[in-house]
């Protein structure tokens, strides 16, 4: 990043600022102490607040109306007004169709409840017109209770003794249905009853008729022939607002949006009775084309000169993260954390080479390898560019290729299927027998990430905090020379290399306490101990390979061939579900605690140029 300071006239002020946002580049500072920060005029802060709203709407209607968003577009201030208006306008009439749509499927839920009552007792309500001094009760008993009906009637007894009748039928949704009549002299105590007991009736809609269910069922049956239509009207109104209007506000959010950003960029100039002072970052490489483009624009009289590195600090500069092709989806990893601070390193390479290779021998399975691959590229084809998801396939692409690799090694095709069906024979060594080697093999692993972990923080530090990289790098350097004695010990390494080894171990100890404290030995233990942790490599590739046996010799233990097959094809998919999963979590743990912990700097400041309103842009921001 450079740091640019551009000053020039103060009536050339908004030109600037309009031929700054046009080319989107700048990430706009605070204004210098030496000058005053520019406030907004009352005229200002009112157009502000009145476009914040308009925003608001705008973003709520474009939603609503399901449009896409515009591309940026100029906007007189005679424009504003009117896109606040229309804004506002059309947010009331979605809000009454959104409204009247709701109530229609209410309407349409509510008949269909009372047509299973009907379809219930049909014919004993086509009959209570012929109850003179009777009273029925609809009622709905929810949870379908086996004892409800017995203890409704036992009650009724109690309060109004053989002068009722009563009957119910279980609905499909597992509730049951009841039609309660009694004496019209009873009916007080019956509603009190029904009132106590919280039992749900139904009464006849006032809608209907408000009369008896009989007469109400056929007015609400011929509604319900109507509702579709009114529903389909509703839905056209909406997609007509949205045919006449979407282009325009689709225009006005583009416009509003950039005008906001003008006006929330003023209070970051400096200005004197007679200039202004604006600052701010930029790629290095862009600040040429930037100068030169906005002397175009502006003539001579706006003067961009860049500050030099000594007089900035780099906490103060935006990040904006930079990698291959091949390693960027991985900067969806660090999504999760807060950006590294500006000048520290990026940890993104080293995520792209180790967490596929962590997630891969962790996995290692061809056959399960290939589901994720399928599921990568098709992640990948409905996804579109640029977006997490399309990160999200393709680190599951990268885990796929590992996990296929690792099962050549394994000998892994869907558990032992590929040892008896295809005849594979592990390359390296037999998961399922060699669990000394695997987790040899993991805690091998463990050694480099963390070595490499102490050597990066070393190199971060060396500059601006010597002492703590010193720290650093003698942890490293202890880390390996505690290795070396081990292996001449077991004889992996010749022997005479462990005298040598502890002498160094000796020496370099003091040194590391001087560097960092009486804290160093507890740190030192630490760091062997984040070390050890990587054994979760071989403990959940054990597990994984375990589980994929039991679903394969689900097959002859089931007495049935067929439902063998269907509960170990279950079993499978279980546990492709937890390979997907409890590896992503432990690779991602690897690296966020035993990894970055050793030079990972968080803090950095997003890197959000002063530009016109885009999608992305407002995404990148936020």
């Amino acid at each position: 990043m450079s740091k640019v300071r551009i000053i020039g006239p103060r009536d050339d002020l908004p030109r600037v600022l309009r031929a700054i946002q046009d080319q989107g580049v700048l990430h706009l500072a605070p204004p210098v102490a030496a000058v005053t920060a520019l406030g907004l005029t009352p005229r200002e802060s009112r157009e502000r607040a009145s476009l914040r709203r308009a925003a608001e709407d705008l973003e709520w209607d474009l939603a609503e109306l399901r449009l896409p968003p515009g591309r940026g577009a100029a906007g007189k201030p005679s424009d504003f007004p009117r896109w606040t208006h229309l804004a506002r306008r059309v947010r009331r009439a979605v809000e009454r169709l959104r409204t009247r749509a709701a109530a229609l499927e209410d309407e349409r839920a509510l008949i269909l409840k009372y047509q299973l009552f009907f379809s219930a007792f049909r014919s004993f309500l086509e009959s209570e017109r012929r109850w003179p001094r009777s009273t029925a009760y609809h009622v709905l008993i929810r949870g379908g209770d086996a004892q409800a009906i017995p203890k409704l009637r036992a009650a009724l007894a109690r309060v109004v003794g053989d002068a009722f009748a009563i009957y119910d039928q279980r609905l499909a949704s597992g509730d049951v249905a009841a039609l309660v009549i009694v004496s019209a002299e009873a009916a007080g105590r019956v509603e009190r009853l029904l009132a106590d007991a919280r039992v749900e009736e139904i009464p006849v809609p006032a809608t209907y008729g408000g009369g008896s269910l009989a007469d109400a069922i056929p007015v609400m049956v011929a509604r319900l022939g109507d509702l579709p239509g009114e529903i389909d009207a509703v839905a056209k109104e909406r997609d007509a607002l949205a045919r006449a209007h979407g282009a325009e506000l689709q225009r006005a959010r583009a416009a509003v949006r950039d005008r906001l950003a003008q006006l929330d960029a003023l209070p970051l100039s400096g200005v004197t009775s007679h200039a202004f002072v604006i600052e701010g970052w930029i790629p290095a490489d862009s600040s040429r084309v930037f100068e030169r483009r906005l002397r175009e624009v502006c003539g001579e009289r706006v003067v961009v000169t860049e500050e030099a590195r000594e007089e900035w600090a780099s906490d103060e500069a935006p990040v904006v993260l930079r990698n291959p092709r091949l390693f960027r989806p991985f900067e969806a990893v660090l999504a999760l954390m807060p950006l590294p601070r500006y000048g520290s390193i990026d940890p993104t390479p080293f995520v792209a080479v180790f967490f596929p290779v962590f997630f891969g021998l962790m996995v290692g399975d061809i056959g399960y390898g290939l589901l994720l691959a399928g599921l990568a590229l098709a992640g990948r084809w409905l996804s579109k560019p640029d977006t997490l998801w399309r990160s999200v396939a393709e680190i599951a692409g990268a885990g796929a290729v590992f996990s296929i690799a690792a099962g050549f090694l394994y000998g892994e095709f869907f558990g032992d299927l590929g040892r008896t069906w295809l005849g594979l024979r592990p390359l390296v060594f037999d998961r399922e027998q060699a669990i000394v080697p695997f987790l040899l093999l993991s805690v091998a692993l463990g050694a480099v990430h963390v070595v490499l972990g102490l050597t990066l923080g070393f190199a971060a530090n060396l500059r601006h905090h010597p002492r703590e990289a010193l720290g650093r790098g003698l942890s490293a350097l202890m880390i390996v020379g505690v290795i070396v004695a081990l292996l001449a010990v077991v004889r992996v390494l010749p022997g005479a290399l462990f005298t040598p080894a502890v002498v160094i171990l000796l020496v370099l100890f003091p040194v590391l306490i001087f560097a960092e404290g009486i804290i160093a030995p507890i740190e030192l233990l630490s760091a062997l101990g984040n070390i050890l942790s990587y054994a979760r490599i071989m403990a959940l590739g054990m597990a994984s390979v375990m589980l994929a046996i039991v679903a394969n010799r689900m097959v002859g233990a089931m007495g049935s061939a067929a439902v063998g097959i269907v509960f170990a094809l279950l079993f499978h998919l279980v546990n492709f579900g937890i390979a997907l999963f409890s590896p992503t979590i432990h690779a991602l743990r690897l690296h966020y605690v035993e990894f970055f912990g050793k030079f990972y700097s968080p803090g950095g400041v997003r890197y959000a140029p002063f530009g016109h309103w885009t999608r992305e842009n407002t995404r990148r921001v936020a």
